[in-house]
């Protein structure tokens, strides 16, 4: 009972795959520099686009009185020298008018910049997180060059709403950069010269974060296994096993030789650039000492001319030095940071380019595993090999096999965590990529065996499993009650109102098992599911427990279908993976996987007829139970 396909289908599924194949290598790689920049830029004016052009306006304003303070000393000198009473008054007055204004201005400026970066802050935080959620898959969770990547940029997240800051900061720099050089031209054009001595420093500035920021990427790993071992040493969860096997000095050992493989590449390169940048700017020193003697050489410039040298001469290295350090930091955020965070933009928005097929209201045929097959991603190793399966529309399906052989990531395929490398699924004859993913996982339900502990109140922690009714107490009993974990329930001092969690102010434990019960509780909330997905979800209880659950889910399920009451009308498939085949023997059909490839299907009669493999692991089985 498999699918066949056709000679077309296959062209055309080979077609579509060196397309994924294509879109999946482009979206490897980060986008290029000036499209992530203005991304990131958008993000900001879409949050606070007043706020924006405040810190902008603000920034050059603030820049004017700074950078005219070399003027007023000059004429100042000037005027003291000549014994010009009314200079000396006026560029006093000046003096104090741009101390005072590049004060008053700053503290303002911070206000507003204060305010700026909260908003903006909160509104990156929440972009990054709403992105990875956008994600189809889980992919970007599990690849290591991914997770590095990821890794990056959410230690920089906090540090991209800076980006806008050092942009409108480092135009101010400019701003006082310019002013400076024109007071020095107009003692002699041969001083703009300074400027140019300038130039290694803004080149060791530009070149010096990418380098630094490719090793730190490259090292990435290494950081990660550091934190790693530190949560492994400082939280509760693996506590126990720590102290039993006494842990705590080989973790400790571990991190440091961790942190010593990242540091010890970030150091060296550290070391390099930091050697270049002093180079860089001992050229400038040299200039700007012989740009003194040039001027005090000069018999016509005068008093004036050589306190606006050293004055200007002075602003310059610290306005050059300002301007450098932000275009360091820009260009890391820019070329690093911002093209991170463009890469997960475009990797989320990739989801559903393609996506054309409305997801249907009931299931009229089934879903169809065409041709699929499938590594993960970073492995040449296929988990499933041409696989070729039908599920009838209002079918009970088991998938059996032994480890690894590839039934959670079957479940997996078809719940969207992945794409298939080759071959289709098909629902109701329209390839699964098609439709939009949140629209298909709106009509998915189900539990895993790797669940997850949402500690909320018991209601809630239930009621997630179908989010808009996720307060609703009459659903969620509803859902406990099929789930049989009313004992759970019933054993909280509260009730669905029992905070779970110990950690949380009356918050309670409970055992991996009642977890796992409420975590099938969760995935039985949504009532127009199309498909329910129950991967191992009942492994923490008992065989007897479990048959007897699956047991009254399926022939109540078979009930309704007969009957054309309920859910079951929609045609809904439910998928039981286990590996108790007293469970899956009261399935429709069962699935046989077996080295990554579909060996045998068929109820459970027509499989122990057969004899095959099914046949001797269920006599194994049940022998071991006598």
């Amino acid at each position: 009972m498999t699918a066949s396909t056709d000679g077309a289908a296959t062209t055309a599924d080979a077609a579509g795959f060196d397309e994924r194949a294509t879109a999946r290598r482009s979206l490897d790689e980060l986008p290029p520099s000036l499209p992530a920049l203005w991304r990131t830029l958008r993000i900001g004016y879409r949050a606070e686009p007043r706020l924006l052009w405040a810190s902008l306006v603000m920034t050059i304003v603030t820049a004017l009185p700074d950078a005219l303070i070399a003027l007023w000393l000059a004429l100042l000198t000037d005027g003291v020298v000549s014994g010009n009473r009314p200079r000396i008054w006026w560029s006093a007055a000046g003096l104090a008018a741009s101390a005072v204004l590049t004060w008053i201005l700053r503290v303002v400026f911070q206000r507003i910049e204060r305010r700026f970066r909260d908003r903006i802050g909160i509104a990156l935080e929440v972009h990054v997180a709403s992105l990875q959620a956008r994600i189809a898959t889980v992919e970007h969770h599990e690849r290591p060059d991914y997770l590095d990547r990821l890794a990056v940029l959410r230690d920089q997240v906090f540090t991209l709403d800076h980006l806008f800051m050092s942009l409108f900061s480092l135009a101010g720099w400019v701003v006082r950069l310019g002013v400076t050089l024109a007071l020095l031209a107009s003692i002699h054009p041969a001083l703009l010269l300074l400027g140019l001595f300038g130039l290694p420093m803004v080149a060791t500035a530009s070149w010096r974060p990418g380098v630094e920021r490719r090793v730190e990427e490259e090292v990435a790993v290494h950081n990660r296994m550091a934190r790693h071992l530190f949560v492994l040493g400082t939280t509760a969860a693996p506590g126990k096993e720590v102290r039993l096997q006494r842990l705590g000095p080989s973790l400790v050992e571990r991190r440091a030789a961790a942190w010593s493989r990242w540091y010890g590449p970030v150091a060296r390169t550290q070391v390099v650039s930091a050697a270049w940048s002093f180079a860089a700017w001992a050229l400038f020193g040299v200039a700007y000492v012989l740009a003194i003697a040039f001027v005090a050489s000069r018999p016509d410039a005068g008093a004036a001319g050589v306190v606006l040298v050293l004055a200007a001469g002075s602003r310059l290295s610290s306005y050059i030095g300002a301007a450098i350090g932000e275009l360091g930091f820009l260009r890391g955020i820019w070329l690093d940071s911002s093209r991170k965070l463009g890469w997960l933009e475009l990797l989320a928005e990739a989801a559903d380019e393609s996506a054309d097929s409305p997801v249907p209201d009931r299931l009229t045929t089934g879903i169809v595993f065409d041709g699929v097959s499938f590594a993960y991603p970073g492995t040449d190793r296929l988990v499933l090999d041409d696989i070729n399966l039908a599920l009838p529309a209002g079918s009970v399906v088991a998938i059996v096999g032994e480890n690894g052989a590839g039934k959670s990531t079957l479940v997996k395929l078809l719940a969207r965590m992945y794409a298939p490398t080759s071959g289709r699924v098909l629902v109701d004859g329209v390839d699964l990529a098609r439709m939009p993913a949140a629209d298909w996982r709106r009509r998915l339900a189900g539990a895993f065996q790797d669940f997850f502990r949402f500690e909320f109140r018991a209601l809630t922690s239930v009621g997630l499993g179908d989010e808009p009714r996720a307060d609703d107490a009459v659903a969620v009993g509803g859902a406990v009650s099929r789930a049989g974990a009313d004992d759970v329930i019933d054993r909280l001092a509260r009730g669905l109102d029992t905070q779970l969690g110990p950690t949380w102010d009356e918050g309670v434990e409970v055992s991996h098992g009642q977890w796992q019960k409420l975590a099938l509780a969760r995935g039985f909330m949504r009532d127009d599911a199309l498909v329910l997905i129950l991967d191992e979800p009942t492994s923490a209880l008992d065989a007897e427990t479990e048959h007897a659950l699956f047991e009254r889910y399926a022939s109540s399920a078979r009930k309704r279908a007969v009957t054309g009451g309920g859910p079951d009308e929609r045609g809904r498939i439910t998928i039981l993976v286990s590996h108790r085949f007293s469970t899956v023997r009261m399935a429709d059909l069962i699935a046989v996987l077996d080295g990554s490839r579909l060996i045998e299907f068929g109820s459970h009669a027509e499989l122990m007829a057969a004899g095959g493999t099914y046949a001797e692991l269920f006599r194994l089985q049940a022998d071991s139970y006598r």
